[in-house]
């Protein structure tokens, strides 16, 4: 049941990531530049600590992609064995 919910907020977070990436390639006005905001809020801090790594590459940065597979490919199988264990 524990395990279920965490997957399930990884999931939320990988895919505010992904929300946060696509709305920064648009111009944003109004309630949506108000979402982006609350949404960069919750994903910078974490998104931040990859960019301080990962230099942006020709303009492009890559870091919310490294935070995401991060996020899938080490964060979520060691909280699911963290709490499988328990």
């Amino acid at each position: 049941m524990i395990t279920r919910a965490v997957l399930g907020a990884v999931n939320l977070y990988s895919l505010l990531v992904f929300v946060y990436v696509l709305m920064s390639w648009f111009p944003v006005r109004g309630t949506l530049y108000d979402v982006y905001q609350v949404v960069g809020s919750v994903v910078e801090p974490y998104v931040g600590l990859f960019r301080r790594i990962i230099p942006p590459l020709g303009g492009m940065d890559f870091s919310p992609w490294a935070a995401i597979l991060a996020l899938r490919w080490v964060i979520m199988p060691l909280l699911v064995l963290v709490l499988n264990g328990s």
